[in-house]
């Protein structure tokens, strides 16, 4: 049976769209960055009671939605450029620069005593302002890094609460997200960007390679490190079984939300024999991988048919040990594993 998920499960008796106030139940404009997010939060634990049965595939682009809706207003750039375009005037020019002390200092958190305090400790021993409070257990690592997001102007994420669109996460190994720190959210279409979670910069040659692999520009929200690789624990785990849902139910994820990418279809299956991309076309990270298992490759293919020959083939064959004659394993298999390895594999 076709639902409403908006009317249904959010409340919503308006016809739509929807702008991203609306569907996180919240005044129009709401600048309250901690009631954006409560507001999310509920709303994502109410959705969450649909996510297994029939409506779980329906749930989860919901969630993606909700989530890109939430990101978008706790990023003070982003969100300014949503509400002017809503018809929004600012009284400011929106470069007012706040720093973290200030900030901490504003919200009760520490005072300027403390602030000061703070950054001697942090100059003295080289260390981020986020890390000398930190340390100095005057705050949190979540509320440093909240206010490090505010500083930056940018968006401040929990990920227990907002989980990645899987066939986003599915597009970037694990082994990637764990060197760097990072976690690839969402793509928010309206905006052409994609949203990765990560523990403060993104380097140049990081925001290169999720370029490539997206073919969009990426843009940072902030989440505590440790919260990062929790995720990637637990959203790599499950990536899999909700990917073969999200097939089962007959599209890519979120294809039936107004907000997801258009046309999204089920992943056809790599072929078993040889890369599916030329080796010249992969980013960096996957050719080194595709070099170092080349080279795995083709030393078992030396060492497999010597101990073929000398244990199993001279053996049963007499005359195959007379000194003269080639070893019959080395002299056919380990040719044809480097040639593979030379010709297709690292081609």
């Amino acid at each position: 049976m076709e639902i409403d998920v908006y009317k249904d499960w959010l409340g919503i008796n308006e016809p739509g769209p929807f702008h991203h106030y609306t569907l996180l139940r919240l005044p129009k404009f709401e600048d309250d960055t901690e009631k954006i997010r409560n507001n999310y939060k509920k709303l994502n634990m109410h959705v969450r009671k649909y996510a297994s049965g029939a409506y779980s595939v329906r749930s989860q682009e919901l969630l993606n939605e909700l989530a890109r809706c939430m990101l978008c207003l706790t990023d003070p750039e982003r969100k300014r450029d949503y509400d002017e375009g809503m018809g929004r005037v600012f009284e400011d020019d929106g470069t007012q620069a706040r720093t973290m002390d200030r900030i901490l200092v504003k919200q009760g958190h520490i005072d300027r005593e403390q602030a000061k305090e703070a950054t001697d400790f942090g100059e003295q021993r080289g260390l981020t302002y986020a890390d000398a409070v930190v340390q100095m257990k005057l705050v949190d690592r979540t509320t440093a890094v909240k206010a490090r997001a505010e500083e930056l102007g940018v968006a401040y994420v929990d990920l227990e609460d907002t989980p990645p669109q899987f066939t986003v996460l599915d597009k970037l190994p694990k082994q990637v997200c764990r060197r760097n720190t990072i976690l690839p959210l969402h793509i928010d279409y309206n905006d052409n960007l994609l949203l990765v979670a990560c523990a403060d910069e993104l380097s140049h040659e990081l925001e290169e390679e999720l370029r490539l692999r997206y073919n969009l520009p990426a843009k940072r929200v902030l989440a505590t490190p440790q919260s990062i690789n929790a995720g990637m624990d637990q959203y790599y785990g499950e990536l899999k079984e909700a990917l073969a849902a999200v097939a089962e139910a007959g599209g890519g994820q979120g294809s039936s939300s107004p907000s997801q990418q258009p046309g999204a279809q089920k992943k056809k299956p790599k072929a078993a024999a040889g890369p599916a991309k030329k080796f010249s076309s992969l980013p960096p990270e996957e050719q080194r991988q595709r070099k170092l298992v080349g080279y795995i490759i083709m030393l078992w293919g030396i060492i497999i048919p010597v101990l073929l020959d000398q244990y199993v083939i001279k053996p049963a064959i007499p005359a195959v040990s007379i000194s003269f004659l080639p070893s019959l394993a080395t002299l056919f298999i380990t040719p044809s594993v480097i040639l593979f390895v030379l010709k297709s594999y690292w081609k």
